[in-house]
């Protein structure tokens, strides 16, 4: 990792944030000779340093242990990775790729050139050999299974999602084992094998374009680290931060024209499922089922259902914490996910460090989330779940199908609670100047040498995991950089 002395850094590339944006970026870039320095805000920790979906992964690797959220009514809870890899490090790694209704709505609405489903599979191929997207080659958790089995069951449309893993070789009767394939086991190694510079625990608090360069000026902190000053100079930006702090750190800077005011997200609300038998288990792992259905106005899925997620979950129902205490075996987190109609936006305050994000759910948004509820509870007694404990604070635990008749058609404002691990579209793409902050190809308009390649990019909630569009698009845009597209 790079030890910068006391003078300015002075660079030919500067990307700023390490996610799978960042450090797809840094690595093509890197790989075809360039300079280039990559710049994280958070440590730089390996994937082994902590357990995965745990309370020590928390205080790790995520923005504010995790507690941040955009305000609105209902309030939405979202995370954000901060350490080298970024969201690469603590998600699931389930793979999508960009539906192809999605890219023709991105592609006539905002004017995005190149975006065919035909452009794209190349860089998709690209991406899944390198972080080895694949299905499990065994037995899919139970609970997983049991979403599966609900919706079989009613006639729904189920599918295994395949992940970015790597497998240890096991028979087909037990749940495989293995090692995610984030960005600091892929892309971060073979960038600083090819010559790029690591900054990590640097912050970028903002960006000043000269005749020639870019300055950017932050502060180091860290492990060891004492907080001092640091300017470095680029020739070329890419602000890589994320949906969140992209913005933030362009509008911190002045560039303000179509940045942070359409942000959206996948809407989520939860359910936790108690069985009468053992579906969860300490090395449970992944559930990897989602119910397809109803996409892409609404879908489902089984989440991370360790005790720590187990234990937070039921803060909506306070009477029955010693129930997760007791039955956590039995016990797993199922969501329901809307596309919505909502956006939010993403804006700066004097004197705080984190930007204050909003976010207004539409009559419709609420509907929806009612009506995937309802579906979702369906689906899961079908699968012989005995009590539902949605996240609907104030509320009685479902406990028959009858039941069901209790949800409001509206879910109710000050009582739910939702929350997204999925934000974009802060900074849409295009050639459409009312609606775009970057080009087709995220080079920010009306500025020279700066561009975005993050989850901001996407111009709509794409309905599924985004991670593979982010990567795509990220490599696309790269190669288009390097002139070898």
């Amino acid at each position: 990792m790079l030890q910068p002395s006391k003078s300015d850094l002075k660079v030919e590339i500067a990307i700023i944030g390490s996610g799978p944006g960042g450090a797809i970026t840094a690595c093509l870039l890197a790989e075809a000779g360039r300079d280039v320095l990559l710049i994280e805000e958070g440590d730089d920790l390996p994937l082994e340093s902590c357990q995965p979906f745990s309370v020590e992964e928390m205080v790790q690797k995520y923005r504010n242990g995790g507690l941040t959220a955009a305000f609105g009514q209902p309030k939405i809870q979202y995370v954000e990775g901060r350490c080298v890899g970024g969201g690469s490090e603590i998600n699931s790694g389930l793979y999508h790729r960009t539906p192809p209704d999605i890219l023709e709505q991105w592609r006539t609405e905002f004017e995005v050139d190149a975006l065919t489903e035909v452009d794209l599979i190349p860089h998709f191929e690209a991406c899944e050999q390198a972080v080895n997207v694949c299905y499990l080659p065994g037995k899919a958790p139970t609970a997983s299974l049991k979403l599966h089995e609900g919706a079989i069951r009613l006639g729904w449309q189920s599918l295994e999602v395949p992940r970015w893993f790597r497998h240890e070789e096991s028979d087909e009767t037990s749940v495989p084992k293995g090692t995610r394939q984030s960005m600091t086991k892929t892309f971060i190694p073979r960038a600083l094998k090819a010559g790029c510079k690591l900054l990590a625990n640097t912050r970028i608090n903002s960006l000043q374009q000269t005749d020639k360069t870019w300055i950017l000026t932050g502060t180091r902190q860290g492990n060891n680290i004492p907080e001092n000053s640091i300017k470095i100079q680029a020739e070329t930006v890419f602000v890589c931060c994320g949906a969140i702090q992209t913005p933030a750190l362009l509008r911190r800077s002045g560039i303000k024209n179509n940045i942070g005011n359409s942000l959206r997200m996948h809407p989520t609300v939860k359910i936790i499922a108690q069985f009468n038998e053992n579906i969860n288990a300490l090395d449970m792992g992944v559930p990897v089922h989602q119910v397809k259905e109803f996409s892409p106005r609404f879908s489902f899925g089984c989440s991370i259902s360790s005790l720590p997620y187990l234990s937070v979950g039921m803060t909506d129902h306070p009477q029955y914490t010693e129930t997760v205490e007791k039955q956590w075996q039995n016990m797993a987190i199922y969501y329901a996910m809307i596309t919505g109609e909502g956006s939010g936006t993403v804006r700066n305050i004097p004197f705080y460090r984190d930007p204050f994000v909003r976010y207004k759910l539409t009559s419709q948004d609420l509907k929806d989330l009612s009506e995937a509820l309802q579906k979702l509870a369906l689906l899961l007694f079908e699968a012989d779940a005995k009590i539902l404990y949605p996240s609907i604070s104030n509320t009685s635990p479902l406990t028959h199908p009858q039941d069901l008749s209790t949800i409001a058609e509206k879910l109710p404002v000050k009582q739910t609670n939702l929350m997204t691990v999925h934000v974009f579209s802060s900074c849409p793409m295009g050639e459409n100047l009312q609606k775009c902050a970057v080009n087709s190809f995220g080079q920010v308009h009306g500025f020279n040498n700066l561009y975005i390649a993050d989850a901001s990019l996407l111009c709509t909630a794409p309905g599924v995991n985004p991670q593979g569009s982010i990567m795509t698009i990220a490599r696309r845009n790269a190669l288009k950089f390097l002139d070898k597209l």
